[in-house]
């Protein structure tokens, strides 16, 4: 090994790279000697929580991987990839970028939203949406206001400058991420079976290229930053936070979608987190081969830079290719034509070694299998003692309101149920003119160009659910999401996920992470929902908070009719409004006892998998038969909120709702219960008759609660009674004003 002017590796250099004792011990091991100081940044970004997933692996495993459409294994690849017919497959995938976004907003935004299309385009696919899910502190903080309004103006900038559709997701807004927020970015794209490609390195002597930017010193040791918690110094990280280029983006994805079409082009990954190293060694541990890389040839952008720093630079819009010796030529042809940087800055070889050269000498010298190989913790795991508590809520200790029309409006005017289309108005998602409906209903749903398909994709998962109940809060972020697909006219069939916790070392965060993966896998065997692929977030804690356990779950489904995508507002008056389900006495975790009594406790909503999957094929029988006009499922603020955001959603009609209907439960449970499985319809008044039919057969109740009326008011019972232009001024106005300071 060359003799250079680096620090001494010890112990205590090893634990201020993230690894411990034990890691350091298995690295002298593995390499029969100690490692040089470039060698030890190598480990310490492959081996950190980021990119090994040594802490959530042996959970993870636990997921349903596999399924009849799926054409890759989750995890071997950049991105999902899902069998749609008519030889098309869609890839999608989504990840955090929380802590960077917590430091620089904008940049934080923008990169997170650049490093997953890239992972969706070095499939092949053709990026055609966006979506993501947004958690920031409450809106009464100037600090959360502009991470808020910068993290937003990323997404756009970066969606917008790529001429690539945001079309969905959601944001939340709650104290324990005000010091963390979450930005979780999915990106679906499209592409035929025969032009995938492989992030894999093979072939003897093939050469390897890297593609796109130069190499500059910003995001170094970016995936050891997102591998730690949030302190008053983490300001002093912004050189980890990478910072993106969507116009450069632009011109690589063309590329890469040319070049992934040419039988030349071996294998192709982005270099995301770890940059170059990750990418070098993952290729070439899939393959089982090693990789000769001369870092003379590298291209960057600033001077100086030493080997340690060119292999974890996170520089962005970069990527490495393997190509067949011999043609190279034809490669820098295409990357000439969309003015791409092309360097030739090695070879496969087959020691199955990382061996990394400057200046003619060896600087690192690492088994690819080592760095890229699996690295699997068991975590110790304890129940929460704040469980105990908070599920033995009292509901008889809450009292009734005297006025529910007072609630209803506070609730609709709450930040996590008002209106987005502040947000979502910034983002373009129209362009490519294949989204049929828009933000702001269940879920998106995107034509697919050349057939008769539609999907519909949506991104959902509540914190407090989880926080109460990991397990039931798991199951629900997964069937919130297929219903609002189902609601949408598509079935569910497959998922990403984005999983967000605390300290794993912690026991009792990670007995939260453990059931929630529990309660994820169980509900996705149930609803025929494989995973893909996704995420792990740890550390999203700071020294004064930490949020709730957050797992997020991206979803998509397909209709083979795109005459079958179905909104959730209400459509013309007359129509009977009906209620697949019933509404329990479940205010626990609910934004009522949040808004109206400042409490988050009891037990989250109870699930039933079996019960949820055939209101699930019920909702969709109606849709796919034209029997349902609309349809929106009960969530955030109970049935009250559910129906007055389909009289509000309604942009064209002043319409109304007229409502009689009982449990045998207090009347702030019925109105404002976030029951699970429940999903209020709208059909024909002749139509009566069709729909009984098909709650008799999937077993289910499907209760007529009232008409759609237009006199513009929502009566429900003798508790509500309110026009609906109040309402939706409420709801509509709320973000726009705190964003614009004219609010209270």
């Amino acid at each position: 090994m060359v003799k250079r002017q680096e620090p001494e590796v010890n112990l205590e250099l090893v634990k201020e790279h993230g690894l411990s004792e034990d890691e350091y011990d298995k690295i002298k091991k593995i390499l029969g000697r100690k490692p040089t100081f470039t060698e030890l940044g190598i480990f310490s970004v492959m081996w950190s929580e980021h990119c090994s997933y040594k802490n959530s692996l042996s959970m993870l495993k636990t997921l349903p991987m596999e399924g009849p459409n799926l054409l890759v294994e989750a995890g071997e690849e950049n991105a999902g990839l899902v069998d749609i017919g008519n030889g098309m497959a869609l890839s999608f995938k989504i990840e955090s970028h929380n802590h960077p976004s917590a430091v620089e907003p904008f940049q934080g935004a923008t990169t997170g939203v650049g490093g997953i299309l890239r992972d969706v385009f070095t499939m092949g696919a053709r990026p055609i949406a966006n979506l993501n899910s947004l958690r920031f502190g409450p809106l009464d903080k100037a600090r959360n206001r502009y991470l808020f309004e910068h993290v937003v103006d990323g997404i756009g900038h970066y969606g917008n400058c790529m001429g690539i559709p945001t079309v969905g997701g959601e944001v939340y807004f709650d104290k324990g991420y005000s010091e963390n927020p979450l930005i979780n970015a999915m990106a679906i794209g499209i592409v035929k079976h025969d032009e995938t490609k492989s992030a894999i390195a093979k072939g003897k002597g093939n050469t390897v290229i890297i593609i796109g930017s130069a190499t500059g010193r910003d995001g170094i040791h970016g995936a050891t930053f997102a591998s730690d918690e949030l302190d008053e110094e983490s300001e002093q990280d912004r050189p980890s936070v990478q910072v993106g280029d969507p116009f450069q983006e632009k011109k690589l994805l063309e590329a890469t979608l040319e070049l992934c079409k040419k039988d030349f082009v071996i294998g192709i990954q982005d270099m995301g987190a770890a940059g170059f190293t990750s990418s070098s060694s993952e290729m070439a541990e899939k393959g089982g081969v090693g990789m000769e890389i001369d870092l003379d040839r590298v291209p960057r952008r600033e001077p100086g830079m030493t080997p340690y720093e060119i292999m974890l630079s996170e520089s962005q819009e970069r990527m490495l290719m393997v190509v067949k010796k011999g043609f190279e030529p034809e490669a820098k042809k295409i990357l000439d034509k969309w003015d791409l940087e092309f360097a030739e800055v090695g070879e496969v070889i087959s020691s199955g070694n990382l061996e990394i050269y400057e200046d003619g000498e060896l600087v690192a010298d690492i088994p690819a299998e080592a760095l890229a190989g699996e690295l699997e913790y068991q975590r110790e795991t304890k129940k929460p003692e704040y469980l105990e508590e908070t599920q033995n809520l009292d509901i008889e200790n809450i009292p009734e309101p005297d006025d529910f029309n007072a609630v209803l409006l506070k609730l609709v005017s709450s930040p996590n149920i008002a209106d987005k289309s502040w947000v979502y108005k910034q983002y373009d998602h129209t362009v490519r003119s294949n989204t049929m409906v828009k933000p702001g209903s269940s879920a998106a749903v995107i034509r697919i160009k050349g057939t008769h398909k539609a999907l519909a994709t949506c991104t959902d998962g509540n914190g407090r659910y989880v926080y109460l109940n990991p397990y039931e809060g798991g199951k629900i972020a997964v069937a919130e999401s297929a219903r609002n697909v189902v609601c949408s006219g598509a079935k569910p069939i497959a998922i990403t996920n984005c999983l967000n916790f605390g300290n794993p070392y912690d026991p009792e965060v990670y007995y939260q992470f453990k059931h929630a993966v529990l309660g994820i896998g169980d509900a996705c065997r149930k609803l025929n929902t494989p995973v893909t692929g996704g995420n792990v977030s740890f550390y999203n804690q700071a020294e004064k908070s930490r949020i709730f356990p957050t797992p997020v779950i991206g979803m998509v489904g397909i209709m083979n009719n795109l005459n079958d995508a179905t909104t959730a507002w209400f459509k013309k008056p007359g129509d009977f409004i009906m209620m697949f389900g019933s509404v329990k006495g479940e205010l626990g975790g609910s934004e009522y006892l949040k808004v109206i009594h400042d409490k988050v406790a009891g037990n989250s909503p109870e699930l039933n998998l079996e019960f949820e999957q055939r209101i699930q094929k019920a909702c969709l029988a109606g849709i796919r038969k034209r029997i349902i006009n609309s349809a929106i499922d009960i969530s955030d603020g109970g049935f009250a909120t559910a129906v007055a955001e389909a009289c509000i959603l309604n942009k064209e009609k002043q319409l109304g709702a007229e409502i009689h209907f009982s449990e045998k439960i207090r009347n702030d449970e019925l109105l404002f219960s976030e029951t699970q499985s429940v999903i209020i319809i709208t059909i024909d008044e002749d139509k009566l008759l069709d729909i009984e039919k098909i709650s008799s057969r999937y077993s289910v109740p499907c209760t007529t609660v009232g008409k759609v009326t237009e006199n513009g008011r929502l009566k429900i019972n003798n508790e509500i009674d309110i026009e609906v232009e109040k309402l939706r001024k409420a709801y509509t106005e709320t973000i726009p004003k705190i964003m614009t300071g004219q609010s209270k």
